[in-house]
């Protein structure tokens, strides 16, 4: 009883940290906000190159539903007016190894007034036919899933 005990105790106390250490895993959101015009929401970092869907970490403690909502209000000034739905999670390893994105999409929504910080330089919405030439790899999948049909990649 005691040896079960002090290997329980040396796994949750050891081995736990170190393997959040040695197989860390980071979790974030991005959104499709699609207007009324079927057009999508990009988002252009002061602080990295390309046009993206707006998004940004899960804090520890918060959903991931949560998280969208509070990155569109942080980064584009969007308001939900509706719960985003489930689009996909995917894995980013090729940016950030261990990383995943869930990618939700919203159609329901308000647009405060948009002012640029430190972190977004702009955002703006685009018709998909003519995105802009920086728009990410990334972003170009998932709004060829959502808008055309195409093949869901695991990738993102």
């Amino acid at each position: 009883m005691l040896k079960r005990f002090a290997t329980r105790a040396v796994s949750r106390l050891v081995l736990q940290p170190l393997f959040r250490q040695t197989r860390g895993m980071t979790l974030g959101t991005r959104t499709a906000v699609i207007d009324s015009q079927s057009r999508v929401l990009l988002v252009r970092h002061g602080y990295m190159a390309g046009w993206m869907l707006p998004g940004g970490g899960v804090e520890r403690g918060e959903n991931i539903q949560a998280s969208a909502l509070r990155e569109l209000r942080e980064e584009a000034a969007v308001i939900a007016g509706e719960e985003p739905h489930l689009h996909g999670v995917f894995l980013n390893d090729h940016n950030f190894p261990g990383d995943h994105v869930a990618c939700f999409v919203l159609r329901r929504f308000h647009w405060e007034t948009f002012r640029p910080t430190a972190e977004i330089a702009e955002a703006r919405f685009f018709d998909i036919v003519s995105l802009p030439e920086e728009t990410t790899a990334g972003t170009r999948r998932r709004v060829a899933e959502i808008f055309d049909g195409a093949s869901i990649s695991r990738e993102w």
